[in-house]
């Protein structure tokens, strides 16, 4: 369920997100759309980012712009997001949620995995973070908001390159807000705990262990997309002004 709650400062704003069409990234889309911004999307798939886009509009009347790009491809990425700002004005808004959580046992790992992977979970935060500072640097202010994850903090075994970038993300997080601070920029995190997507329950979803995952809960409701939206929403409006270098855990209180 899409949160209530309005945020003026987010109508007519340029949003841009990173993996906006599908799974949380998807529900990012919809949810900016419906506060009046002005949403444009990367995404490697196109009918299903096309099918994001139709839903979209026809739910809020808000059309979402889709960018198709690879985003271990820094130069596509870098034409897109200028696409994005011609098409909506400067970024102000930037979300980094694009990830790939594919399991990988450490012994097997090449060096061509492992970049393979960062490639892709992390490398792209900092690269579209640089693309859209200087917009926002002009406009005196922005936030950027990069999705972590709550798997590194739970010593899981089987993903270690993907554990690897998420608690990078948190640095790089850090970094980049004692970075532009001074020009008006906010740079948060938000580490999702157990989120069920198609793609979860397609790969690793099984009813007796989301009901255990569940029952660690403090709030025992399985979350799924739209609940990460809320979070996301308060963090990129100026209800979050002095927010800034924090994480924040979304996982229903597991830990």
């Amino acid at each position: 369920m899409m949160p209530t709650a309005r945020f003026a400062d987010l109508e007519g704003a340029s949003v841009l997100i990173t993996g906006g069409g599908s799974g949380i990234g998807a529900a990012l889309t919809e949810g900016f759309a419906r506060q009046g911004a002005k949403v444009a999307f990367i995404d490697f798939a196109e009918k299903p980012s096309q099918e994001v886009c139709d839903r979209v509009a026809e739910a809020t009347g808000n059309r979402p712009l889709h960018l198709k790009s690879d985003l271990r491809d820094i130069a596509a990425l870098r034409e897109a997001i200028d696409k994005a700002a011609a098409t909506h004005g400067p970024v102000t808004v930037l979300v980094n949620n694009a990830a790939r959580d594919d399991r990988h046992a450490a012994e097997d790992l090449t060096p061509e995995d492992w970049d393979s992977n960062l490639s892709i979970n992390l490398r792209p935060h900092f690269f579209t973070a640089q693309a859209v500072v200087g917009g926002m640097q002009k406009a005196g202010r922005g936030s950027i908001i990069n999705f972590t994850s709550t798997s590194f903090m739970l010593n899981i075994g089987d993903m270690p390159a993907y554990t690897a970038a998420k608690a990078g993300i948190i640095g790089l997080t850090k970094g980049l807000a004692g970075r532009y601070g001074k020009d008006g920029i906010r740079v948060n995190a938000i580490a999702p705990g157990w989120v069920i997507t198609e793609r979860q329950r397609e790969l690793w979803v099984s009813e007796e262990k989301l009901d255990r995952h569940i029952g660690r809960q403090a709030i025992p409701r399985m979350m799924v997309a739209d609940d990460m939206v809320g979070p996301c929403l308060f963090l990129a409006s100026d209800a979050s002004a002095m927010l800034t270098a924090q994480t924040m855990i979304v996982d229903g209180g597991f830990l």
